[in-house]
C-alpha cells in the first residue's frame, strides 16, 4: 500500500523555506523553483536537498526529473504537460517516486496509467496563486476520486487554509497541500504546527 510521509504538504520556492518549515515539523515538502538560470537553479536544489536530508524531510522536486536523478532526490512531482516529455523508462530505472497533478477525470485516468505514488486534485477551492483552466472542484470530488483510485493517495490542493484542512481529510484526501497558506502567512512555523494538529498529528 502506498503511503505519504505526512498529511500536510507545503510547496515552497527556496531552500530556506525547506529549512524553516522543516524545522517547524513539516516532513513532506515540495520544492517548486521556476525561471532561474541553470547554475542558480542547481545551487538552490542542492541546498534544499542537503537541508532536507539533515532535517529528515522527504523532499519532492517539481518538474526537474533529470536533475532529481542526477542529484539523488528520490521524489518528483509532474504536471500534465510534463507527462508529455518525461522519460518514464529513466524515471523507473532511477526508482523515483512520482506525484502527478490532475484536474478532471481524463487527467486522473492518464495519471493513474503511470502508477503514481500520489495524485494531486485541485483546485478544491478558488486559488489566486495562478490562473487555472479548471474551476473549484469542491470536497465532494475528493470523495468520488478517492473511491476511484483505491490505494493511491490523494493530495488536495488549491485554496486550502487551516480551517479547510479537516474538511478535506474527512472527505477522503490523504494529504492537504498549499503554498501561500504557509509562505504568505505572518507565522509560517505556527501554521505548520496548526496544520499538523488539525490533521491529527
Amino acid at each position: 500500500m502506498k503511503t505519504l510521509p505526512q498529511p500536510i504538504y507545503p510547496v515552497v520556492d527556496s531552500a530556506q523555506w525547506v529549512k524553516r518549515l522543516g524545522q517547524a515539523g513539516a516532513r513532506f515538502i515540495q520544492l517548486r523553483v521556476k525561471d532561474r538560470p541553470e547554475a542558480e537553479l542547481l545551487a538552490e536544489i542542492r541546498s534544499a536537498r542537503a537541508i532536507a536530508e539533515d532535517l529528515g524531510v522527504c523532499l519532492v522536486l517539481n518538474d526537474y526529473w533529470q536533475i532529481a536523478l542526477d542529484e539523488g532526490i528520490s521524489y518528483i512531482h509532474l504536471g500534465q504537460e510534463d507527462l508529455d516529455t518525461a522519460d518514464f523508462a529513466a524515471i523507473q530505472r532511477g526508482g523515483l517516486k512520482l506525484g502527478v497533478s490532475t484536474h478532471c477525470p481524463e487527467e486522473l485516468d492518464r495519471a493513474l496509467s503511470f502508477a503514481p505514488d500520489y495524485v494531486a486534485l485541485g483546485p478544491i477551492w478558488e486559488t489566486k496563486l495562478k490562473k487555472m483552466a479548471f474551476g473549484p472542484q469542491g470536497t465532494d470530488r475528493l470523495t468520488v476520486w478517492k473511491k476511484q483510485v483505491g490505494e493511491t493517495p490523494v493530495v488536495a490542493i488549491g485554496g486550502i487554509t487551516l480551517e479547510r484542512v479537516r474538511p478535506c481529510l474527512d472527505a477522503g484526501a490523504d494529504c492537504v497541500s498549499a503554498v501561500s497558506a504557509f509562505t504568505g502567512h505572518a507565522d509560517p512555523e505556527g501554521q505548520v504546527r496548526a496544520w499538523l494538529a488539525a490533521a491529527g498529528c
